[in-house]
């Protein structure tokens, strides 16, 4: 039984084909690239999203149908308004990076309202006032899972599933439903919101697809990779590292104790929702990864690709006691300050190309260790071995330098974007092509697995240095330093 998976990112849309063994075939892919018309701005055009999620898929389809099920896989957090009789975007859509509601963050969290700009909330209040200032007009709110399944639907599904409920800032904290107090405060009105649904489970018909095959799979693109690389049993976890890096840990059917973060900086979250019963977990954050190499290559041209990298480092069998700590964007997990920046510390006279490569490709892999270490922290488990993907995951300096930085064996996923796995297993499991979580975890096989070289010592050691180098980036900017939300 294969499903159609549509996966939807942040510069583009891709549908596959997905085989009951695993196997990934007829892909398709459009850009959809965001727009940024004021600093901080990050914005998407949803009707030509709708319009690529609707051509890839039918492309997808005509090749490899027919599909018994339909999965989705989505950016997070990112926030589309439409008019529900005419299914017309009344304003653009706000991606998940977009900062323009940064003052209205802090006004609800003097409210005592704990809301990130990242998140759904602020971002649907301002398109609203936008829009409907009055609160009169039958709109529909969206996260990207939603307009996927509102656009594949034919207008007929409203629904986001719990893992983007979760993303939205609007969800009570246990995942039960809508916080009536949050809506109010950001005056949103509960007829606007979709259904919660399954991750997993039969919501809807796609009928705008040939032969209208169910929608029964949907989740939030950290979420879709947890389980695509087969962490579905409590313990396990994964990191994904694309332009930045998140690592989520499988933690179980209780969710974690702490309301909104965890003393060491991760987040609780709703790792998938099936039969309606939730599975939890943890997810740690860094927020530039990838970005770091598209900075050695775009801005400072050094390396001439991504894939350089991995040559240009192994020219050196060290940094020369180079260190670089990767805050480009500010520091997540553990510290989270938004006014840490960029730091390279240890240059010398001798220091050249290579060297400064491998730095940045090691920096990245420390701050790695520091999310697993977060995540480890918060939830009193051990994580026996790191399963990764993203554009990251195909450099060997990195990956290698990730398993010395963990002092642990790490597995690499078979597929560079382990999300449209993850939106096939959920859909699966719903349809019967797997029957369990069980099975989902046994089917893993990673690429390779990749042990560290260095033993306890020498790991201390670099540790500790790093922990010194990632001190000196903190508070450059002490005004944003300031900010938590």
């Amino acid at each position: 039984m294969s499903i159609l998976v549509v996966d939807v990112g942040t510069s583009g849309v891709r549908a596959a084909v997905v085989e009951p063994d695993g196997s990934v075939h007829h892909v398709h892919h459009l850009e959809v690239l965001p727009s940024s018309p004021a600093p901080g701005f990050v914005e998407f055009d949803a009707a030509a999203m709708a319009a690529a999620v609707l051509r890839v898929a039918s492309a997808a389809l005509a090749a490899g149908g027919p599909v018994e099920g339909v999965g989705i896989a989505n950016q997070r957090g990112s926030t589309v308004v439409w008019d529900r009789a005419t299914g017309e975007p009344v304003g653009p859509g706000l991606g998940w990076q977009d900062l323009r509601t940064v003052g209205t963050c802090l006004m609800l969290r003097d409210q005592g309202i704990r809301v990130a700009p990242n998140e759904s909330a602020t971002k649907l209040a301002m398109l609203l006032d936008m829009a409907d200032p009055e609160r009169q007009r039958d709109l529909c709110f969206g996260t990207v899972d939603c307009w996927v399944a509102w656009t594949l639907s034919g207008g007929a599904l409203h629904v986001t599933d719990a893992t983007n409920a979760g993303i939205t800032g609007l969800l009570r904290g246990d995942g039960s439903g809508w916080d009536e107090a949050r809506l109010d405060a950001m005056r949103i009105p509960p007829a606007v919101l979709p259904a919660v649904v399954d991750s997993s489970g039969a919501v809807g018909e796609a009928r705008a697809l040939e032969g209208s095959p169910v929608i029964c799979g949907i989740a939030g693109d950290q979420q879709a990779s947890l389980v695509g690389q087969g962490c579905t049993r409590a313990g396990s976890a994964k990191a994904t590292f694309g332009t930045g890096g998140m690592l989520d840990l499988c933690v179980g059917a209780e969710r974690p104790a702490f309301a909104r973060r965890g003393g060491a900086g991760t987040f609780p979250i709703v790792a998938w929702q099936r039969q309606g019963i939730r599975t939890w977990g943890v997810e740690a954050v860094m927020l530039s990864a990838g970005m770091c190499v598209e900075w050695l290559r775009d801005d400072l041209g050094i390396i001439d690709s991504a894939e350089e990298s991995h040559a240009v480092a192994a020219r050196c069998e060290d940094t020369g006691d180079v260190w670089f700590v990767p805050a480009l964007l500010g520091m997540g997990a553990p510290v989270w300050d938004f006014g840490a920046r960029g730091t390279f510390v240890g240059i010398t006279r001798g220091t050249g190309r290579p060297e400064m490569v491998r730095a940045v490709l090691e920096g990245v892999a420390h701050r790695g260790a520091d999310l697993l270490e977060a995540a480890e922290a918060d939830t009193a488990m051990h994580i026996e071995s790191l399963r990764v993907d993203g554009g990251m995951s195909a450099n060997p300096t990195f990956v290698s330098a990730l398993a010395d930085a963990l002092g642990r064996p790490v597995e690499v996923s078979p597929v560079t974007e382990a999300t449209t796995l993850g939106a096939a297993y959920l859909a699966g499991l719903a349809i019967g092509t797997w029957g369990s979580e069980a099975d989902v975890a046994d089917a893993w096989r990673p690429k390779e697995v990749v042990e560290p070289r260095t033993g306890d010592a020498r790991r201390a050691s670099t540790r500790a240095r790093w922990a010194a180098a990632r001190q000196r980036s903190l508070a450059t900017v002490p005004e944003l330093s300031q900010l938590e939300f």
